[in-house]
């Protein structure tokens, strides 16, 4: 059988001619195409502000550093996420601590979070930042993490790495209606991709201009910025130090031209879940949360096993998938459980909830062209290994 993967890009003609349209073009960096695309994901999104970077982890990377996180200060997310969403504080000289996640959603638990606050609170040790997690793109339950940011003074950056196309209640993700900077992804596996790329997109003109910055070296040529009147038409400034964060304009091309079906790979995603739910939903296992209140954009189908109706380990249950080229994947291992984190002092355990799903869970293949025989050869396999 062929080898089904967990996610893969949807590359159609359109796609290509853009990318060569820039390559026959004068500028491959620092043109207009990455404006363009700017522009497009921010009205897309319902947020004014928009900058493009060559990676979702150069965004939260520079988010934080726009709300000035710096050592000394606190920065909390999830523990079920990529690395990146804690690195990017520990990038900027800050701490990280984790909040658990619900057991339903598998996003960052605002009953925690509330615990965790008031604990916090009366320490006197207080997040500046706190990050939650869109995973597998199920929006967290923003209106609450806001409310919560009023009440406690800390400012919010959704990582909506996996959530573009997503709708929290009226809104789409990214309209930033109850957080400072939301990230988006835009690697190869999430809904559009332009390769390798990210973005922060934000309502506050301030953090807008300084995001701008601090993807190119926190240069200006804006005089309005400068420490005095301009030299003349060639004239910048260091004001910020700032990094090469910047997207090509290959990449820029791309994007944009994925960006005109991001509705279809939306739509497309929730076809193939829908069959999955039903195809699935007699066996031994715990199907992904959907909301009414919400979109999710699908990023991610992740199950959950009943291990103590199964004869086989978690383990032997993901090699046997994989033994039936099923690209089965596992999101995430608990951040705090890593090495690197381990030497920070965080210990198994830190997080009861995170640690329970990690234990059964398993990311099955769901991405856009994906045919009825592949997703049926997933099913077929599913049965087979838990049956």
């Amino acid at each position: 059988m062929p080898f089904v993967p967990y996610g893969r890009q949807s590359i159609d003609d359109a796609d290509i001619a853009a990318v060569l349209d820039v390559l026959r073009s004068d500028h491959l960096t620092q043109g207009p195409v990455v404006d363009a695309f700017e522009r497009a994901l921010g009205e897309t999104v319902g947020a004014p502000h928009c900058v493009a970077v060559n990676s979702a982890t150069a965004a939260l990377h520079i988010a934080c550093l726009a709300l000035g996180v710096g050592p000394g200060d606190l920065v909390w997310t999830s523990p079920i996420s990529f690395v990146a969403s804690a690195n990017c504080a520990l990038y900027c000289g800050a701490e990280v601590d984790f909040v658990d996640i619900d057991p339903v959603t598998l996003n960052m638990s605002v009953d925690v979070l509330e615990e965790k606050l008031r604990k916090a609170e009366a320490a006197g040790r207080l997040p500046k930042v706190v990050i939650p997690v869109h995973l597998c793109g199920l929006p967290c339950d923003m209106s609450a993490i806001g409310a919560l940011a009023l009440r406690y003074g800390f400012k919010v950056i959704e990582d909506a790495s996996h959530a573009i196309g997503a709708r929290d209640g009226g809104d789409l993700v990214g309209a930033c209606t109850h957080s400072d900077i939301a990230v988006f992804s835009f690697h190869p596996v999430k809904i559009i991709t332009t390769g390798e790329g990210g973005c922060c997109v934000t309502q506050d003109p301030d953090l807008g201009k300084a995001l701008l910055r601090l993807r190119s070296h926190g240069i200006t040529r804006d005089e309005n910025d400068m420490s005095g009147p301009s030299e003349g038409p060639w004239y910048y400034e260091q004001i910020d130090l700032g990094f090469n964060y910047r997207m090509t304009e290959m990449q820029a091309a791309l994007g944009l031209s994925q960006l005109a079906r991001l509705n279809d790979f939306v739509s497309h995603r929730h076809r193939l879940a829908d069959r999955y739910d039903a195809e699935l939903a007699a066996l031994p296992i715990d199907l992904p949360q959907r909301s009414a209140d919400s979109l999710s954009s699908l990023h991610l189908y992740i199950i959950q096993l009943r291990l103590d109706e199964i004869a086989l380990s978690h383990r032997q249950v993901f090699e046997s998938l994989r033994q039936r080229d099923i690209g089965v994947n596992l999101h995430y291992i608990p951040i705090y459980r890593q090495p690197y984190y381990r030497t920070l002092g965080f210990k198994p355990g830190h997080c009861p909830n995170a640690e329970a799903y990690y234990a059964r869970a398993v990311s099955i293949p769901i991405f856009h062209g994906m045919t009825e025989s592949q997703q049926e050869q997933v099913v077929v396999a599913l049965k087979d290994v838990l049956q």
